[in-house]
């Protein structure tokens, strides 16, 4: 791999080094007239086969024009390296803020997947599948605007629903559908994905942990950890819809991925049911910590509101079960 750094493709010139993958890597470019900035994705291997799946990405990513999916500036080949000039987040990915320890409220979370559900079923109506809808692929741009990215395995799909012959099960592991892993894809696979995407902004985390082989069992064959064990603001009515986009039988799920969107964004205006005030002082015999360790003292809870302790670093009591409480320290954490 060669280090294009300070060389110009096309109007850019590269000036930083965003972020490393395994096919391509991506460099700051700053235009030569207008000092603009470009995020400039360059393919690290040379071989045949993978820079005509560069070339494949750069015709499905140029064809495309919606809001909420990154948009190309320039594309070409310097040096025999083709390159694809397209918009810069400066915020990153959400999986980038996210692992500096910022939340989301649940309102911006349910603006996130609006997009991008909005974004996929543009690429549905022109029968192609993502495959490869992640945190690590969803871009946060100006005014909490969301940008879909990275259509190096998105596919064209015939006119019926799934796929005649196998496609290999290309993907993140974490976010496949049953259907993916099997190697057919369709558009119901995109909207798993999104709600793997909603299920992790939501609690914190993906569904299944293990082994790239044990995640793609508990994908085929395991109940997916209900949201409300890991995260107990979450009303009934928001997980039953998650619930659903992640049902194992793609007929399961929604009728497209809009109505998924459409769907959780009516289940989060559902007010929760107040529960059952049952004695004023709860006891903890056990607490679990989340993100990092606080030493605790001792902890009261007064019902039915719950209280966080009178700690320097700010805390969050939520409910798993009984008996068994989770506190999150959110010190670090910012909303938008």
């Amino acid at each position: 791999m060669l280090d294009w750094l300070g060389q110009q493709f096309g109007s850019y010139q590269l000036t930083g080094l965003l972020g490393q993958g395994g096919f391509a890597n991506v460099y700051l470019g700053e235009h030569v007239r207008y000092g603009t900035r470009a995020a400039i994705k360059i393919p690290r291997s040379r071989s045949q086969d993978k820079v005509e799946r560069f070339v494949k990405e750069i015709r499905t990513l140029a064809g495309l024009d919606h809001p909420n999916i990154v948009g190309v500036l320039e594309y070409g080949v310097e040096g025999q390296i083709p390159f694809l000039a397209m918009n810069f987040a400066r915020k990153g990915s959400l999986q980038q803020i996210y692992r500096e320890g910022m939340l989301f409220s649940p309102g911006t979370i349910v603006s996130f997947v609006k997009q991008i559900a909005d974004g996929l079923q543009y690429i549905h109506d022109r029968r192609l599948v993502h495959r490869d809808v992640k945190l690590g692929n969803i871009l946060l741009g100006p005014h909490n605007t969301v940008w879909l990215s990275d259509f190096g395995i998105a596919v064209k799909i015939p006119r019926l629903l799934f796929l005649r012959e196998s496609q290999g099960s290309a993907g993140t592991v974490d976010y496949m559908s049953p259907e993916q892993l099997q190697g057919k894809p369709c558009p119901a696979s995109d909207q798993y994905g999104l709600g793997v995407v909603a299920y992790e902004l939501l609690t914190g985390d993906t569904p299944f942990h293990g082994s790239k082989r044990e995640i793609a069992e508990q994908h085929l064959y395991a109940t997916p950890p209900r949201l409300r064990s890991r995260f107990l603001e979450i009303t009934p009515a928001v997980e039953g819809v998650v619930k659903q986009a992640l049902a194992k039988d793609p007929y399961s799920r929604f009728g497209s991925v809009r109505e998924f969107a459409v769907a959780l964004e009516q289940a989060s205006k559902v007010p929760a049911v107040e529960i059952r005030r049952r004695s004023s002082v709860v006891d903890l015999p056990a607490v679990v910590i989340s993100r990092r360790r606080v030493a605790i003292e001792e902890l009261e809870v007064v019902a039915p509101r719950r209280r966080v302790a009178r700690d320097p670093s700010p805390l969050v009591l939520h409910r798993r079960g009984a008996g068994d409480l989770r506190v999150t320290d959110t010190s670090r954490r910012r909303v938008f």
